[in-house]
């Protein structure tokens, strides 16, 4: 099973031991992204916006690997606070279009960088 490594700097570069994405036997598998603004390094304050910002950043690694989100097969998203679910799923609405993937979103305690909003997904590549 070959894999190959997918990386672009058009979307945040690795904040640890991992890399944005892998492609492997058809599948492209997508590490999360937060909601960084490429323009000037930075997570905004709002959830909204951070939620756009993470899709962007998805969406730069899918063109790296030279697909793009009609072929999102599974997305996670992850959210410090489940009041921000009708937020970042408005938004997420919105990117995706009728193309809706599979979905979970679960809480969780915290995220890297205090951010309030992260997005995994698996794509068809």
């Amino acid at each position: 099973m070959a894999k190959e490594i997918i990386s672009t700097e058009k979307a945040p570069a690795a904040i640890g031991p991992y890399v944005q994405g892998i492609k492997s036997n058809g599948v492209l598998y997508m590490s999360g992204q937060l909601g960084f603004d490429m323009k000037d390094g930075s997570i905004p304050e709002d959830v909204s916006e951070q939620a756009k910002n993470s899709l962007s950043n998805l969406q730069a690694v899918m063109e790296a690997a030279g697909t793009d989100k009609s072929k999102v097969l599974k997305t996670t998203i992850f959210l410090t606070d489940m009041n921000d679910f009708a937020k970042v799923n408005e938004v997420y609405g919105t990117f995706f279009g009728e193309q809706k993937p599979a979905r979970s979103c679960v809480a969780v305690a915290a995220l890297p960088k205090a951010a309030k909003v992260e997005i995994e997904c698996l794509v068809e590549a």
